[in-house]
């Protein structure tokens, strides 16, 4: 009975594979999305200047939607390496990975407090990004408040710093 009890046990670990396929078609459909958004930037920027218009707020625009992108793709990137993180940490090593010096790099969780560092530090990025892209569209009415964003700054290059720091050691 123990027998069967564990070897049932061993394979509901097979759960883990709808993580793992669902995790890498939100980050396959995040990719096709951010994609999308460039492209649509740069057909907005061609017509732009093209037509030989300049619109008030061309710049901020174009940046805040790439940069939108590239948050987008950043979180694409945290479902990758979790779904890759997952599946060998439940299911199997990769071995078309192992056999490449970027797969054993990329791919290098053992642990699942490792796979957690891994997506903590994306996430951390994506926040960064994404404050950045707020900050895009903020209005300051006065040196009190660009004190305060230029502190904000501040405190997230610190941070980013201390989060260098944990992963080397």
């Amino acid at each position: 009975m123990e027998k069967l009890f564990e070897s049932a046990m061993w394979k509901a670990r097979l759960f883990v594979l709808l993580a793992v396929i669902f995790g890498l078609i939100g980050s396959s459909i995040l990719f096709i999305v951010a994609s999308i958004d460039i492209y649509e930037v740069l057909k907005y920027t061609l017509d732009v200047y093209l037509n030989g218009l300049h619109p008030e707020d061309f710049h901020e625009a174009i940046v805040s939607k790439i940069i939108g992108a590239v948050d987008l793709y950043l979180i694409a990137v945290v479902m990758l390496i979790f779904a890759f993180g997952i599946y060998e940490l439940f299911i199997s090593k990769i071995d078309v990975a192992e056999d490449t010096s970027n797969g054993a790099n990329i791919l290098n969780i053992s642990s699942l407090d490792q796979l957690k560092d891994k997506i903590a530090k994306v996430i951390v990025m994506v926040l960064i990004v994404s404050f950045f892209q707020k900050v895009l569209h903020t209005s300051y009415n006065g040196a009190l408040e660009m004190l305060y964003f230029a502190l904000s700054i501040g405190l997230l290059a610190v941070g980013l710093f201390f989060l260098g720091k944990v992963g080397k050691h």
